[in-house]
């Protein structure tokens, strides 16, 4: 069973951080957000810091993350953005304090890393949901639900199902997040088991091929052969090259796991889109998939 963090409640302090990419303006729509929701919000000192693309350098961007990790009366991290970079500073983080006193991480992307790692590792459970770099074009449903997500509130879905879905109804431990970053950790200790998981994918900016080959890479790895079950998110952004790949996004995935019996769904609203819904990550989830609807429901 994991580990669920102290849900949040008014008062509490939530921590901004960088573990990536530098911020490209102030989060400041993201301060009154969390403030309104009553919350505390603590800045780090990698939020103005510059290191060519990165929010500082690896040790100073793993050192902020430390200390909020380490911090008893910071309640929740939220990564400010994504980009590239929490790969090269995972392995300077001491989660000895964190696994003793959880709190709740949140971000999606390249935050993919630290969900991962986190789950393998520790047990505890995560939210990928909206970050403060996507809180003034993110919908109001998407910034509500990680709201709910944080303070212990249903977050349950349901929504008009595809036609490429593939029906069916399971149970399992929701992991996954950013495609690429999830075959960037394969191998690694920060890799998960995905046997009798349901998979969560989404990618942004990728090539067709590409897509075709990281869907390929878990393949081989045996990753998909024993899931519970598969969601995709948003694929966004998605290029193709002068001589076209000739499949979609829908059919380079159902070619791939054809063989399986799994319950499959399409465009659940969470990846790289204003429409960015919070999931946990690390928690049990009934997935139901019907000709008409497609319900996610946390058990």
């Amino acid at each position: 069973m994991s580990t669920i963090p102290p849900y949040l409640k008014k008062g509490d302090k939530i921590a901004i951080t960088c573990p990536a990419k530098k911020l490209p303006s102030p989060m400041t729509a993201a301060i009154a957000l969390l403030e309104s929701w009553g919350l505390e919000v603590v800045i780090g000192e990698t939020v103005t810091a510059s290191y060519h693309q990165f929010a500082g350098d690896d040790n100073l961007r793993a050192r902020d993350m430390q200390r909020f990790l380490d911090d008893a009366g910071i309640k929740a991290i939220i990564a400010a953005r994504g980009g590239y970079g929490t790969i090269r500073m995972v392995d300077k983080l001491d989660f000895s304090n964190f696994q003793k006193h959880p709190k709740w991480i949140i971000g999606f992307s390249d935050i993919t890393v630290l969900h991962s790692h986190i789950e393998t590792n520790f047990g505890i459970q995560t939210i990928h949901g909206q970050m403060p770099v996507n809180v003034v074009e993110g919908s109001e449903k998407s910034l509500e639900t990680l709201r709910k997500a944080l303070f212990g509130e249903d977050i349950s879905y349901q929504f008009k199902s595809n036609a490429l879905n593939r029906e069916g109804k399971s149970e399992g431990i929701l992991i996954g997040g950013n495609l690429s970053l999830l075959v960037a950790v394969s191998g690694s200790v920060s890799d998960m088991d995905y046997d009798d998981k349901i998979l969560f994918i989404e990618d942004v900016g990728e090539y067709l091929y590409s897509v075709d080959r990281m869907m390929y890479n878990l393949k081989r790895a045996g990753k998909l052969k024993n899931l519970a079950g598969l969601i995709v998110g948003g694929f966004t952004e998605i290029k193709d090259n002068d001589i076209p790949f000739g499949q979609t996004i829908e059919q380079i995935v159902m070619d791939l796991v054809k063989e399986y019996n799994y319950p499959v769904c399409f465009d659940f609203p969470a990846g790289h889109i204003s429409d960015n819904r919070a999931l946990i990550f690390g928690r049990e989830v009934n997935l139901s998939i019907n000709q008409s609807d497609t319900t996610i429901n946390y058990i």
